[in-house]
């Protein structure tokens, strides 16, 4: 009778630790209704096309801003980054937590990239409006296990992109309060930090619908504005 009691106390004493652990780093699947039918298939697609490619020296990893390469960004992608031997694995819905899921389950295995380009955070902010420290403490847990998967491979930790029309706006504030936190994971070695916002917003620091239509995803043309934002920086940390 003991040791039945023992074990329910450990069920629960288990429940109770994981229950105070924020979701941004719970590693778990997309569940959301509209992306169910395609989320796991592509994350297949991806562990395949990993496979067929002889070698991969760039991976952009991320949400539907940066899945959009294959979409909206692919004649730049194929411009600038397919002669690079270049794999995007960004998944729109995704948060922090299915970042994490995903790179448990095989998305960098058997590669050895010499640069991973991360920006994830804003589905934390725009979803559940998480706290901005347990969304950078999302992004936190992911750079550790890349460093465990990936440990000879650069990190350019991209600072999450604005949204809302101006700078009062509540979610562009806590994406720019995650984003206050996350620049300190930059430490000039492995992880380099870069902001970008810079080039999406006006002198006013406000965002137009001719940049980002819907305030959130860049349009067509912003990205190959991302891809010379970011340019000196991937030459650099790709030499």
């Amino acid at each position: 009778m003991k040791n039945i009691i023992l074990v329910i106390s450990l069920f629960w004493a288990t429940c109770a630790v994981s229950a105070n652990k924020p979701l941004s780093i719970q590693p778990d699947v997309q569940t959301a209704e509209w992306a169910v039918k395609w989320w796991k298939p592509r994350h297949q697609e991806k562990l395949q096309l990993k496979e067929q490619m002889k070698q991969v020296d760039l991976v952009f990893l991320g949400d539907s801003i940066t899945h959009a390469w294959d979409k909206k960004g692919k004649e730049v992608w194929q411009q600038r980054y397919a002669p690079l031997n270049a794999l995007n694995i960004g998944f729109s819905g995704d948060r922090t937590e299915h970042v994490l899921w995903r790179l448990q389950h095989g998305a960098v295995d058997g590669i050895d990239p010499k640069l991973l380009v991360l920006m994830i955070g804003t589905n934390n902010t725009g979803h559940r409006q998480d706290k901005p420290e347990d969304t950078a403490l999302g992004i936190q847990h992911i750079l550790d296990l890349l460093e465990t998967k990936l440990p000879n491979t650069k990190i350019l930790l991209l600072a999450v992109f604005p949204r809302g029309a101006t700078e009062d706006d509540p979610l562009r504030q806590i994406n720019t309060k995650v984003n206050q936190i996350i620049k300190n994971y930059h430490d000039g070695k492995r992880i380099h930090y870069l902001d970008i916002n810079f080039v999406f917003l006006d002198e006013k620091g406000n965002l137009s619908p001719a940049v980002m239509k819907d305030l959130l995803h860049p349009n067509k043309d912003q990205y190959k504005v991302w891809a010379e934002a970011i340019e000196p920086k991937v030459s650099a940390l790709m030499q």
